[in-house]
């Protein structure tokens, strides 16, 4: 896959990671059925422990997309689109359901790959994807909130449509 388009995709899930307001010590909850809290801030991490739906966990440690967090005597770092600031059991949509992102294209994106992911693309010679997601994980730490907004309102996307 060509950078540019890496990039580009980046740019589409980033408004939602960069207005999410996360602050060190304060809580999140897990929107995904399962989340996976990864050793190091990298899509690319070993998994320590999985959290599941609606849990509550403590914020330690911001660092770009990342978070560090803490729940019980869990910790690990989690991408910041599988976490919510709001408990996603309280913010029902208008069918009645939660609104859970893991059922979202753009939050299947931003999600780090899981080592069978991995494995997959080495086993299928499409290794190169690892190191596809490492770049756009680097790329997209560069672009801050408000490049994102000028971005959306130049290109009239999201909100600005």
């Amino acid at each position: 896959m060509k950078p540019s388009v890496l990039l580009v995709s980046g740019l589409l899930f980033a408004p939602s990671i960069a207005l999410a307001a996360f602050s060190v010590g304060g809580p999140a909850y897990t929107k995904r059925m399962e989340t996976k809290l990864l050793a190091s801030p990298s899509a690319v991490a070993q998994p320590v422990a999985n959290l599941a739906f609606r849990k509550q966990v403590q914020i330690q440690e911001i660092k770009g997309a990342w978070l560090r967090v803490k729940e019980k005597q869990n910790e690990g770092w989690v991408f910041k689109g599988n976490l919510s600031e709001l408990d996603p059991g309280e913010t029902a949509g208008i069918d009645i359901l939660p609104k859970s992102a893991s059922a979202t294209t753009a939050t299947a994106a931003a999600r780090p790959l899981a080592p069978g992911a991995s494995e997959y693309a080495e086993r299928q010679g499409m290794a190169a994807a690892r190191s596809d997601v490492l770049w756009l994980e680097k790329e997209a730490a560069k672009v801050g909130p408000k490049q994102v907004l000028e971005y959306l309102q130049t290109e009239r996307k999201g909100e600005f449509k």
